[in-house]
């Protein structure tokens, strides 16, 4: 069995000769083996800082999504007031990672306008690059999606609550009111019988007032009532509101689907322009290959005819 030997240590002394009879000192030469073995960080673009930044934004969401939960959900751990200010926390968080998202889309659009040429010619050196930033946009616009549903979810819970709530109220209300009418017909009527000897003038001003009692009485339950109703459908509203806005970011989330897959068909047709045009000259120098073959065979032939 043959022996090795390690000549990695002559191969260094070797390098290093040359290095310096090429004119590299100790401290040049020390500076290109240290670039070797710890590498320079790389740079980030401005589109990475963003995407990272907008990352970012999005996990704190989730984070304070997840802290305050049980104080949204639950209606005796906080107030109205204090439920409020986190759904509009929560609102202006997820409209500021929305316009950065948006900001990153308009990145790539003026970067694919600006890889196309004078004649519309698309530069496909860098369609990798604007491939990669469409998937990050894709996935920025997916967590964003997530963390809006869960919040969704939320308001549901709690719109649910104040409607179940509403709906006894009004039911008992409307209980007290027709109780209570039906209490004061005896009391109206105790005055008349037992003072009977009153004047006319007292009795009648008596009626007038119980009848502006009821009247009040019947006014102010349609009021309550008319409101609560209004309560519960602006609530409704605010609910279906926000869920549009989910079902528009979806759809912006397909179109931007259909987009990638316009831009893969519009690739594949440009191929198979290619394709055909190098098919049909195929065709024609094959056409021309025949003709000339069926010219020299068929001149062959008569010379050979008249040789013989």
């Amino acid at each position: 069995m043959s022996r090795f030997r390690d000549r990695t240590e002559d191969f260094k002394d070797s390098v290093r000769q040359s290095a310096i009879s090429s004119g590299f000192n100790e401290a040049k030469l020390a500076a290109i083996m240290a670039s070797f073995i710890i590498h320079k960080p790389r740079q980030t673009t401005p589109f990475t800082k963003s995407a990272l930044k907008t990352l970012e934004s999005i996990e704190a969401l989730d984070q304070f999504l997840s802290k305050h939960r049980k104080d949204y959900v639950d209606r005796h751990r906080t107030t109205e007031q204090e439920r409020d200010s986190i759904e509009h926390e929560v609102t202006a968080f997820v409209k500021a990672c929305k316009d950065q998202i948006d900001i990153l889309k308009n990145c790539i659009n003026d970067e694919e306008a600006s890889s196309k040429g004078w004649l519309g010619i698309r530069d496909t050196s860098n369609a990798d690059t604007i491939a990669h930033k469409h998937g990050v946009v894709l996935i920025l616009s997916e967590k964003l999606h997530s963390v809006t549903a869960q919040f969704d979810q939320m308001r549901a819970v709690r719109f649910q609550d104040a409607i179940s709530r509403a709906m006894p109220r009004r039911k008992l209300k409307k209980v007290v009111d027709s109780d209570s009418t039906d209490a004061s017909k005896p009391y109206n009527l105790e005055p008349r019988d037992t003072n009977g000897n009153q004047p006319e003038s007292l009795r009648v001003k008596q009626e007038l007032l119980d009848d502006e009692t009821r009247a009040l009485q019947v006014e102010l339950s349609s009021l309550l009532d008319a409101a609560q109703e209004t309560e519960t459908k602006m609530v409704e509203m605010s609910a279906l509101n926000h869920l549009m806005s989910t079902h528009v970011l979806q759809q912006a989330q397909q179109i931007e689907h259909l987009y990638d897959q316009a831009v893969e068909a519009t690739k594949n047709v440009e191929l198979g322009n290619k394709e055909l045009s190098q098919a049909i000259q195929r065709n024609s120098s094959s056409r021309t290959f025949l003709m000339l073959f069926f010219l020299v065979l068929t001149f062959s032939i008569l010379f050979l005819d008249w040789y013989n």
